[in-house]
């Protein structure tokens, strides 16, 4: 039964909220540890991954980790990682939980957050599927301004100015980017997941190249998608047919792969929709990973898709 609880943050002895759902059974079980999004909305959005780790009988935590994004202590800070760190130690604590199998998921701002524990605690998890991520700030910045968008004044409360402009505020966003530190999670199974059409008006929130960039941090130079290339998808929204993909996922349901590359530890996947998340799909994906075994990535089955109603992100 899913419920609200406060736990212990060590950051600053406070006691944080959470959403909370233990596993039922005796034995060990998973935990997976949802993430909000950018704007974080407590009574709604929890309630798609909880549905979720019900079906698989999952412990599951979903943290506030202090809120929307335009707040210091949130969007990225030494407060989030230390409560989602916290997180974790305590359902270990109150619950039985499989150490090896520990998940993260999360989507836009919550891909922002996956990607970033990604890199800063690469140790905790056991695999990352990350969904529509921001993982430049000062580069989503530069966009949301030029689209008008006002995440970009959501940045800048966050960081304490604008990062175009002022030093201490670039400093503060290139610190709360997941780009900065992803280097340290080269050995984490991690799956990184955007559609195609968002970014644009009416579709989505955060460009595409967000996520291929971030795919290349961890990509063999050779794998690596070029400037050009990222660019033609963004402004064209569909795939250089020199890069087009013949891969089938039926776990994306209705929503065709249309690019697909797995390089080291890493997975990008481009598929033929908005500013999505498919949580089922997210959790196929991740019960098949277990810690010290090779990484699965095997398309997932078509039970696995959501309908598409169901898993629109809104930031």
């Amino acid at each position: 039964m899913i419920q609200e609880i406060l736990y212990d943050c060590k950051i600053d002895r406070t006691r944080q909220p959470a959403m909370f759902s233990a596993a039922s059974g005796d034995e060990a079980r998973p935990l997976l540890v949802g993430l909000h999004t950018w704007s974080y909305n407590h009574t709604d959005y929890y309630k798609k991954f909880a549905a979720c780790c019900e079906k698989y009988n999952w412990n599951f935590i979903f943290p506030e980790f202090r809120g929307p994004n335009w707040w210091p202590e949130a969007c990225g800070s030494d407060f989030v990682v230390s409560d989602i760190e916290d997180a974790v130690r305590h359902v270990c604590q109150i619950a039985n939980v499989d150490k090896k199998r520990i998940y993260l998921c999360g989507g836009s701002g919550g891909g922002h957050c996956s990607l970033l524990l990604a890199g800063r605690r690469p140790d905790l998890w056991t695999a990352v599927s990350s969904w529509c991520p921001i993982s430049d700030i000062r580069y989503w910045h530069e966009q949301c301004s030029a689209m008008n968008l006002g995440y970009y004044k959501n940045i800048e409360s966050a960081c304490g100015g604008n990062p175009e402009t002022d030093a201490a505020a670039r400093k503060q966003a290139m610190v709360r980017s997941p780009i900065s530190w992803l280097p340290n999670a080269a050995e984490l199974p991690l799956a990184i997941n955007c559609g195609i059409h968002d970014g644009h008006v009416g579709k989505g929130t955060v460009p595409v190249d967000q996520s291929i960039f971030a795919f290349n941090v961890l990509a063999a130079p050779e794998d690596r998608i070029s400037w050009d290339d990222a660019m033609y998808i963004v402004k064209n929204e569909t795939i250089p047919e020199h890069l087009h993909c013949r891969e089938v996922d039926p776990a994306f349901g209705e929503h065709k792969v249309l690019f697909r590359r797995v390089s080291n530890n890493v997975r990008l996947t481009i598929f033929d929709g908005n500013h999505d998340l498919y949580e089922n799909a997210a959790l196929e994906w991740l019960s098949r990973q277990v810690k010290g075994t090779p990484t699965s990535w095997d398309p997932g089955p078509a039970s696995a898709a959501l309908d598409p109603e169901s898993s629109q992100l809104t930031s």
